[in-house]
Parts: structure tokens; C-alpha cells; sequence
């Protein structure tokens, strides 16, 4: 009886060296888990203040942007008036006919100016919206940067919940153990 006591009791301290190699084995891992998860904490801030930074420097380009568009397109709409206004002074001077014909030069030259500057400015506001969508694209990378890296947090954060569990089932036992030795 006393050979199959001391048996049970090599086995339990056989058992107990394997639960400790383990439990040791899986501090060093929660410990390399916890320092990426960490590293991984550091580089979310890190991508959501770039992030933000970027966000606010593309809105007040945006924002630059956007007024620059209106007071060029005030200037087209300005433009454009004018040009309906020479056209009128147009018809009334042919109806006139008296030595206006220079003056109806002058006018077409006029004319041939505000075309020239309308097309000038409907380049501009074409450049102008193409840069805004560039802005949008990148604004859209960054969202999209930031939806990574908050989905990696949440995985190494299931993992370190697992860890953790991990440990209170491998506390639990070495509690028994000891209990048992204790007995």
C-alpha cells in the first residue's frame, strides 16, 4: 500500500513539474504577447494620429480648395455676364451703324479676352476638381489603414483574453496539485 501511495505521489510531482514547464512556457508566451500586443496598441495610436493629421491637413486643403472653386466660379459667372452684356452693346451698336465700326472691333477683341480667360479658368477648376478627388482617395486609403489596424487590436486583444484564461486554468490546477500534496 505504501509503494502505490509513493507512486501516486511521483506521479503528482511528475505532473507537477510538466503543469510548472508549462505554466513557465506559457508566461514567456503571454509575456511576447503582451509586448505585441503593446507594440501593436503603440502603432494604432500611432496610424490613428497620422490619420488625424492627415484628415485635417486634407480637409483645409479641401476647405482651400472648395473657396478657391467658388471665387473662381463667381469670376466665371462674372465673366460670363459680361460677355452677355458685350453681346447686347453688340446688337445695339450694328443697329447704330454710324462710324462704330471701330469701336465694334475693340468690343470682339474684348470678347476674344473673356473667352480666352473662360477657358483659361474652366482649366483651372478642372485641375482643381481633379485635385479634390485625388484628396478624397487618399482620405478613403487612410479610413481604410485605420480599419486594419483596429481589426488587429481586436485579434490580439481575443488572444490575450485566451491567454489569460489560459493561466487561470493552469492556476487552478497547480492549486490542486498543491492541495494534494499538502494531503
Amino acid at each position: 500500500r505504501l509503494t502505490g501511495q509513493q507512486q501516486e505521489i511521483n506521479n503528482l510531482i511528475q505532473r507537477k513539474i510538466s503543469v510548472d514547464e508549462e505554466n513557465a512556457r506559457l508566461k514567456n508566451e503571454f509575456s511576447n504577447l503582451n509586448q505585441k500586443f503593446k507594440d501593436k496598441s503603440q502603432e494604432l495610436k500611432d496610424t490613428e494620429e497620422c490619420a488625424q493629421n492627415k484628415e485635417e491637413q486634407n480637409r483645409l486643403v479641401i476647405k482651400n480648395l472648395e473657396e478657391e472653386n467658388k471665387g473662381l466660379n463667381t469670376c466665371c459667372a462674372d465673366l460670363l455676364n459680361d460677355l452677355e452684356k458685350l453681346r447686347k452693346q453688340e446688337a445695339q451698336w450694328k443697329t447704330e451703324k454710324s462710324g462704330n465700326d471701330a469701336r465694334i472691333k475693340n468690343l470682339e477683341t474684348d470678347l476674344a479676352e473673356a473667352r480666352e480667360q473662360m477657358k483659361e479658368l474652366r482649366s483651372i477648376c478642372s485641375n482643381l476638381s481633379s485635385q479634390v478627388a485625388v484628396k478624397q482617395e487618399e482620405l478613403s486609403q487612410k479610413d481604410s489603414d485605420v480599419i486594419r489596424a483596429r481589426k488587429e487590436l481586436q485579434e490580439m486583444q481575443n488572444l490575450y483574453r485566451q491567454n489569460i484564461k489560459h493561466t487561470a486554468q493552469q492556476a487552478e490546477l497547480i492549486k490542486q496539485l498543491q492541495a494534494l500534496n499538502t494531503d
